[in-house]
């Protein structure tokens, strides 16, 4: 019989854009429904930016994000924070986890790991790593490093099954979405939670690249940590990476992991996700072009089942009643000519 898991008494959401781009209209949608999902229970929203990644993150980048949210409605209570001042919190974390020894110095070259991805396996996590450095001699790595092998840092996934509760997906009775389903050892338990085999998690993952850069895994844990998150809703796509960070969680000791919910993803007119490529999808973009933002909030929507049909709402008009549980579970794909469809929404 599925319980659910109660909610925190104070609700904390965040919206954390990556500023290596402009927002498209699959960043809107995420983000709508973060925003709905925390309002409706009279929470607190949190603005982080993650540019943990030095070459791709730019502050232009950033600010017009700051700008497409307030113009959408999709307002926020703290903030902005950004993750590339918060590098002595994932070092500390870092010494925190070599020091329990839950991680170890992973010697294997971008060419081995890409010969490995290759091998078949679903989902977003890649094939699962074998091991390759787990269990290296002192002298052995010694060796690695005299041969001038770099090393990033892996942790040691447990050898047991990690579940969670999902808000959009538990409980809802219907099959598992198809890219889960194809996992090995995925499932959901008689409580409603999604189960994760270590190999359909991936197994040992990287939390710091050999140059140094810290891992999007690790440091969105240590912020939510930090933000005392109570709850993380998200694209699917992030759904098979979701026990990394549960077990990153239960690593560093925190005994209030959030809660999380993954909406399906949208896709462009031959079925494809969108990214940051999709220049005439971008919140800008169709802002220059006279859309409403009105329009963009309603489409989305009547995809999500939330009102009848395509018109133009203010994001505040959804939050009475509002539920992930509630929302379609299909993907929203957009038309070739979503733009002039937008355009004339607004009129």
């Amino acid at each position: 019989m599925y319980t659910h898991k109660p909610a925190p008494q104070f609700v904390r959401g965040r919206l954390a854009p990556s500023p290596t781009g402009f927002l498209h209209l699959g960043n809107v949608w995420s983000f709508m429904h973060a925003w709905l999902s925390v309002r409706s229970k009279h929470g607190t929203l949190i603005l982080r930016m993650e540019d943990i990644d030095p070459q791709r993150s730019k502050s232009a980048f950033a600010d017009a994000a700051m700008e497409d949210l307030a113009w959408l409605g999709i307002n926020w209570d703290e903030g902005p924070f950004f993750q590339s001042g918060r590098m002595a919190l994932y070092t500390e974390a870092i010494r925190k986890l070599s020091n329990s020894g839950l991680v170890y110095r992973c010697y294997c070259t971008r060419k081995e790991l890409r010969a490995l991805a290759g091998a078949p396996h679903a989902g977003e996590c890649g094939s699962p790593y074998p091991g390759t450095c787990r269990n290296l001699t002192a002298e052995q790595r010694k060796n690695m490093e005299t041969m001038g092998r770099h090393w990033a840092l892996r942790v040691r996934y447990p050898e047991q099954d990690k579940g969670f509760y999902d808000m959009a997906l538990s409980g809802r009775g219907e099959p598992l979405p198809e890219g889960l389903a194809r996992l090995p050892g995925c499932r959901r338990d008689a409580q409603g939670r999604l189960i994760f085999s270590p190999e359909a998690a991936g197994g040992d993952f990287a939390i710091c690249r050999s140059d140094g850069v810290v891992a999007y895994t690790l440091a969105v844990v240590v912020d939510d940590m930090d933000m005392e998150i109570s709850e993380v809703v998200r694209g699917d796509d992030l759904l098979a990476a979701t026990p990394r960070q549960v077990v990153l969680h239960e690593f560093l000791g925190n005994k209030a992991i959030p809660e999380f919910g993954h909406v399906p993803l949208v896709l462009d007119a031959k079925g494809e996700r969108l990214a940051k490529r999709h220049n005439g999808l971008q919140v800008r973009a169709l802002r220059n072009a006279g859309v409403r933002a009105e329009a963009v909030i309603g489409y989305f929507a009547w995809q999500a089942g939330l009102i009848d049909g395509p018109r133009p709402v203010r994001i505040a008009e959804l939050v009475p009643g509002y539920s992930l549980r509630r929302i379609s579970r299909r993907s929203p794909v957009l038309p070739d000519a979503i733009q002039d469809m937008l355009a004339a929404m607004g009129n």
